[in-house]
């Protein structure tokens, strides 16, 4: 089953393991899409209970979750946060109808999620349950109370930057230089993790300064490194967007296809990225 050109607006789903990982990856293309009147859904697996060096529990799963919320608003996207412990995620049956039944409720033609190559658990742990359900979200006789998809949706990968077993090769770039702005400040919601959690823990290189009117300056060194393309990348962009333009493009949004889902061809990319 391949994905139809029905004519109307593209449905996006991304899922993420946290509440603030689809807005790092995949942020400026949600903002597009809302833009081009599309349906888009970010969910979290997770509470992100435990992502936070002072908070925990359910202080800090209730203020990740508003500030879920509060990017969603910027972005003019619905943000779901599921309530799976942070940390302790696990692909077992419960989780994996849990997320069958949420697919197939939204009905997507784009399902993004992290490749299962990663170093954390609950990443690794994700890709595995939209994988487990890339198949049966088409079988009526499992969860049989949420009709099944008649017809597979397209699936991709985030961009990462792990190498093992094999390093990320993507197969769509989408130039987000007109939305930064407004993706920065869906991060800017996100200040448990940018602000405090992330710099305290120091794997992403995040320094912040004391002064708060300068904050938004040491996030963008960070996102500037998540968005700024490589090679395979920059030959992408010049072909989407011709090489006046793709030469030109400063951040830029990544995917690559799961073969899992519907092929991601010249016809898909064309109807699931109308920008």
């Amino acid at each position: 089953m391949g994905i139809e050109d029905t004519g109307r607006l593209p449905r996006i789903l991304a899922i993420g393991a946290h509440p603030d990982d689809c807005d790092i990856k995949a942020g400026g293309c949600a903002i597009l899409w809302a833009k081009a009147g599309c349906a888009v859904r970010f969910v979290s697996t997770t509470n992100g209970d435990a992502g936070h060096h002072e908070m925990s529990g359910k202080e800090l799963a209730d203020r990740r979750k508003a500030e879920a919320e509060a990017a969603g608003r910027v972005a003019e996207i619905e943000y779901q946060v599921l309530d799976n412990r942070d940390g302790q995620l696990v692909p077992g049956l419960e989780q994996r109808w849990e997320l069958l039944r949420l697919i197939r409720e939204f009905r997507p033609d784009l399902i993004l999620t992290h490749r299962p190559n990663d170093y954390h658990p609950d990443h690794r742990y994700t890709s595995q349950l939209v994988q487990d359900c890339s198949y049966l979200i088409s079988v009526p006789n499992l969860c049989a109370d949420t009709p099944c998809l008649e017809t597979a949706p397209v699936m991709a990968y985030f961009w990462d930057e792990f190498n093992k077993p094999l390093p990320f090769k993507p197969d769509v770039a989408v130039d987000i230089d007109s939305v930064l702005d407004t993706k920065m400040r869906m991060l800017n919601c996100h200040a448990s993790q940018f602000y405090e959690w992330l710099p305290w823990i120091d794997r992403h290189g995040i320094q912040i300064p004391d002064d708060p009117s300068k904050r938004l300056d040491a996030l963008a060194e960070f996102v500037h490194g998540v968005t700024r393309p490589d090679d395979d990348a920059r030959d992408l962009l010049k072909r989407y967007y011709g090489d006046g333009r793709g030469c030109g493009v400063i951040n830029a949004e990544t995917f690559e296809a799961c073969e899992y889902g519907a092929p991601l061809n010249g016809a898909a990319i064309r109807r699931l990225f109308p920008f």
